[in-house]
């Protein structure tokens, strides 16, 4: 129960790592505030973990969402002790692109940096204010995209690295103000989500798109959403106190080879 007594705030935890979050924490003690803007699937999960979690509707790029979150769980709860910052989109589906460096629309870039850049932001902005009584962890999703260029969704990968160095930002502003507020980001990389499946295709097709991009992973294989939950679970618990500012990768391996570009 190594979260237990915890209220844990988990942003676009309807599906994929945000729900293995949910459902982790949820295991180890924590009252889970599931978000998103898919309801049917958030309240299911609600309703599936049962006691101590929650369901709320929440847009975390829109403000108002944030005010509306903020002030029921100062209501219910009186605090927030972590906030996973997770819900983000590559666009490709969400909006209408192209996505190059040469030919981006800039209404999909805007829309991009919304969900990612400012709903991590906004996440930031109003758990500070829940947790500098109290202390608290933040935790931030960014990507691999966050740390290597990638030329086909420049809008993904600028919206990740501002959640890379926002992190550090947050992480320098709550030590300095004495909050005992930690603020860390992790960098998935290749974990097998909703995100992938949607770009993997079917049959065949989906086969060789999977066994080519596991030849360029180190250890061989796709993560799992669980694989970032347990990450999510130490920078959430006590064990890392003395853990703020830091990046941490979750991808097999792929970044610490020479040959980090990315295939399109």
């Amino acid at each position: 129960m190594r979260l237990e007594n915890k209220i844990a705030l988990i942003t676009g935890a309807a599906r994929g790592i945000g729900q293995a979050t949910a459902e982790l924490f949820h295991k180890k003690g924590a009252t889970v505030i599931i978000t998103d803007i898919r309801d049917d699937e958030g309240s299911s999960l609600s309703k599936k973990l049962g006691g101590k979690a929650e369901y709320l509707h929440l847009d975390a790029g829109d403000e108002n969402n944030w005010v509306t979150a903020a002030e029921h769980i100062i209501e219910k709860y009186g605090r927030l002790d972590v906030l996973v910052n997770n819900a983000g989109i590559t666009g490709f589906l969400e909006t209408s692109g192209p996505f190059d460096a040469e030919l981006v629309d800039l209404e999909s870039w805007n829309e991009v940096h919304r969900v990612n850049a400012t709903g991590t932001m906004l996440g930031c902005k109003y758990a500070i204010r829940l947790m500098k009584e109290n202390g608290g962890s933040i935790i931030n999703i960014s990507s691999r995209s966050g740390v290597v260029g990638i030329p086909a969704a420049v809008a993904y990968a600028s919206s990740k690295a501002s959640v890379r160095n926002h992190t550090k930002s947050v992480a320098l502003y709550c030590a300095e103000k004495g909050y005992n507020i930690r603020c860390n980001s992790i960098h998935p990389a290749a974990i097998m989500t909703p995100m992938w499946e949607t770009m993997l295709g079917e049959g065949e097709q989906r086969q060789q798109m999977i066994k080519d991009i596991e030849s360029g992973i180190p250890l061989g294989h796709f993560g799992e959403p669980m694989d970032v939950a347990y990450a999510n679970l130490y920078l959430a618990g006590d064990e890392s106190k003395y853990i703020t500012g830091i990046e941490l990768t979750i991808d097999g391996g792929i970044l610490a080879g020479s040959e980090a570009k990315p295939k399109e």
